[in-house]
């Protein structure tokens, strides 16, 4: 549920150790809506990372899985995930229409479902690469939203995408599916590794209803207020 502004903020702990990853979400708590936990952070530290930002005073979880795989195996590692109680989990759409209901499915076998994400175009990912590399014909936004629309006849909540799709994906889906925007950066932030970006305010505009940030709030001098401006600059 979004009540204000902060509650749409999810931070992206980029770390290799729990430590970093504690402090800055003691640091945060109260600031943002939830973390984003990855496969770096899980595999360098162990699940019981969850359990940690939870007494760090972080009570959403957003566990960046990205599961890939045949139906069976993706349920039961999304039925895994769900029960440590995690607050949102995503597979990959490009999984196929049979795996995402089977993930549906396992999310829904426990007491509190996450919520259940697809990705659908990593953010890194521009035209070029679509095209070229992966052999994608049409445009990105096109293959986005046809991915979205996939996810939603399967059962998920909503999907993962740049914020260069959100229109599109409001007309096909609706609003009330839920859309996790990364390639989240404030005016005078550099772009990095993202080739699909949007400021905060631009990709709320447009629909987005949580906004992934991570090295314009991890790697400010100043977290909270790094974070907090950010909440500043979405109301109305």
């Amino acid at each position: 549920m979004i009540n204000e502004p902060k509650d749409r903020i999810l931070v992206a702990l980029d770390y290799d150790n729990a430590a970093d990853a504690v402090a800055l979400a003691q640091k945060l708590s109260g600031t943002i809506g939830g973390v984003k936990v990855g496969l770096e952070l899980v595999n360098a530290v162990g699940f019981d990372i969850f359990d940690k930002l939870r007494d760090a005073g972080i009570e959403r979880i957003f566990y960046d899985a990205k599961f890939h795989d045949i139906p069976n195996t993706v349920a039961g590692a999304v039925r895994a995930a769900a029960k440590r109680g995690i607050w949102m989990v995503n597979v990959h759409t490009s999984g196929g229409k049979a795996m995402m209901e089977a993930a549906t499915e396992a999310a829904h076998s426990v007491e509190n479902p996450p919520l259940l994400i697809g990705v659908t175009v990593l953010t890194s990912l521009d035209q070029l690469a679509l095209s070229s590399e992966l052999r994608v014909t049409g445009s990105v936004s096109k293959h986005v939203t046809h991915l979205a629309e996939l996810a939603k006849a399967s059962g998920l909540d909503g999907v993962v995408s740049s914020p260069l799709e959100l229109e599109d994906i409001r007309a096909a889906c609706g609003k009330d599916f839920v859309t996790v925007i990364p390639g989240i950066r404030p005016a005078g932030v550099g772009v990095q590794d993202q080739k699909r970006v949007a400021t905060p305010a631009a990709a709320v505009a447009a629909g987005a209803h949580y906004l992934v940030v991570g090295r314009a709030i991890t790697g400010a001098s100043d977290p909270r207020a790094a974070a907090e401006a950010i909440a500043e600059s979405l109301l109305p």
